[in-house]
């Protein structure tokens, strides 16, 4: 199975996607699972992740509705409040959903780098193997040290990196990112996501030496097996086609084992959020 381990749906409005400022205009519509099947298909996946846009237990009921209506859709990680008293309701909620395989906050918009560190938000992410949910990992390079010490605090859980922490692509600087990344590879619970790149690069003029370096950094920290391809369609649009995306990391892991290609092509997706 080939798959997308990380792409949005959302039927925009201004309000609830503020986020989309005037540089991003081009996203300011609405993106569905029948916009994305089509690229799906062109690009021979199977399937994706639909990932959480909104922190809002409406937002993990819309997805997980989503998923019940389009087979592509082979998982969702959507939302609960983990800080909250209420947090254990919010799971029993959803968890008994079979498309729901893992939560994520926007933690990168907290202006607290040691937001990780809080009591109330460990005491959420303490359940969610209870569950038999993931995370996905959510944060800047400057809160990755701290998420290495959420991973190692909680080595049964599953961990996923999204978009690498978003290193300084467009100026190529590596450090201090590059030690921290390293760091938390070196936890066998943590996985990461070959996303989110093009959107840290110059939206106009990348190329694909742009990303050479950090997608070796990557490889070689966490290895084929702990890396999973994802799109993080359709905020990508505002810097490069889906097929580009895709094409991105094709031509970089075509010299690799075809055994390894699998696995970040879909294999280590299906077995990290237990896709059958």
């Amino acid at each position: 199975m080939k798959l997308d381990a990380h792409q949005h749906f959302w039927e925009y409005n201004v309000v609830e996607y503020g986020w989309i400022g005037e540089e991003m205009k081009t996203i300011r519509q609405s993106f569905l699972p029948e916009d994305l099947e089509p690229l799906l298909v062109q690009s021979g996946l199977d399937g994706c992740i639909a990932v959480q846009a909104r922190q809002s237990l409406t937002e993990t009921e819309w997805l997980l509705q989503l998923a019940d209506r389009h087979e592509c859709i082979k998982g969702v990680v959507g939302w609960v409040d983990l800080c909250s008293d209420e947090v254990r309701n919010q799971l029993e909620l959803f968890a008994s959903n079979p498309y729901l395989k893992g939560v994520r906050h926007v933690i990168q918009d907290e202006p607290d780098l040691k937001y990780v560190l809080r009591e109330d938000f460990q005491r959420g992410i303490s359940l969610l193997k209870e569950y038999g949910l993931a995370y996905d990992l959510l944060v800047s390079k400057e809160q990755l040290p701290y998420a290495v010490e959420l991973v190692k605090t909680f080595p049964e859980q599953r961990f996923v990196l999204d978009h690498l922490a978003k290193p300084d692509i467009k100026s190529g600087i590596l450090s201090p990112w590059k030690e921290a990344l390293e760091s938390l590879a070196a936890q066998p619970n943590a996985y990461c996501k070959l996303s989110g790149m093009v959107t840290e690069a110059d939206w106009v003029n990348w190329t694909p030496k742009d990303f050479t370096a950090y997608l070796n950094i990557a490889i070689e920290a966490f290895g084929a097996e702990r890396l999973m391809f994802g799109s993080d369609w359709p905020v990508s649009n505002v810097s490069a086609t889906y097929s580009e995306v895709y094409g991105l990391i094709m031509s970089h892991i075509n010299t690799l084992p075809i055994s390894d290609q699998q696995m970040i092509l879909g294999g280590t997706c299906a077995a990290f959020y237990q896709i059958s």
